[in-house]
């Protein structure tokens, strides 16, 4: 799963143990990730994170949890607030119509077509695991509001946010929002080419993140 290869080593190195759940297809998805980390916080505060749309709903979970949420680690916000024509809303409604029209495989050769080896490997892996569940997974996040930057300045939690400086589906800029947005954000970042020979790059990036902004470095 790439959010573990992502996140697990860099947090392990601050000694936080990594738990994700699989993703449950279809129109639950979201609501099945907000379960599960309902579920894990059911002994005491934990750091939720995600990236991309699980980015987006660790944030939603954090701000109905407040006293439940020790931190956030994100990575590659897509949005705030409603999903419009962001990048990453309209690549998600494409991924979703080519599913229903050309079928999983048909769908691949168009999505993986002129992209880097590595990201369409990693698609191939994980749009086949969702199975016919495919179509509405991959609709779902633009189905669904981010937190607005108006929610997000009430999160008193510390944040480390993670992007890329030239990934066009979730926009450095959109980063630079959320940070500014969030009482106690920091951003770091990093490029789609280091993330595709080493995985966890995004992760340090946000897990460096969130220690700079859980120890502020004194005035």
């Amino acid at each position: 799963m790439f959010v573990r290869s992502v996140f697990e080593v860099p947090l392990a190195a601050v000694s936080v143990r990594v738990v994700t759940p699989k993703p449950v297809p279809g129109r639950m998805l979201a609501q099945a990730y907000l379960e599960a980390v309902d579920e894990a916080a059911s002994d005491g505060p934990v750091v939720a994170g995600g990236v991309s749309f699980g980015a987006h709903l660790a944030a939603e979970w954090a701000l109905a949890n407040p006293d439940r949420c020790a931190g956030l680690v994100l990575a590659l916000p897509g949005w705030h607030g409603s999903p419009g024509d962001a990048p990453g809303a309209v690549s998600a409604r494409a991924g979703a119509e080519l599913v229903r029209t050309r079928g999983v495989d048909g769908a691949l050769a168009a999505a993986t077509d002129g992209v880097p080896p590595w990201l369409a490997a990693e698609l191939t892996r994980s749009w086949r695991g969702y199975g016919e569940g495919l179509a509405d997974s991959l609709a779902a996040p633009a189905e669904r509001p981010a937190p607005t930057l108006a929610e997000l300045s009430t999160l008193n939690v510390p944040v480390g946010l993670a992007a890329c400086v030239d990934d066009a589906v979730h926009p450095l800029p959109i980063a630079k929002d959320w940070l500014n947005a969030l009482p106690n954000a920091t951003l770091c970042t990093t490029r789609l080419a280091v993330i595709g020979v080493d995985p966890e790059a995004l992760g340090r990036a946000a897990v460096l993140a969130w220690l700079r902004a859980s120890h502020p470095a004194p005035s």
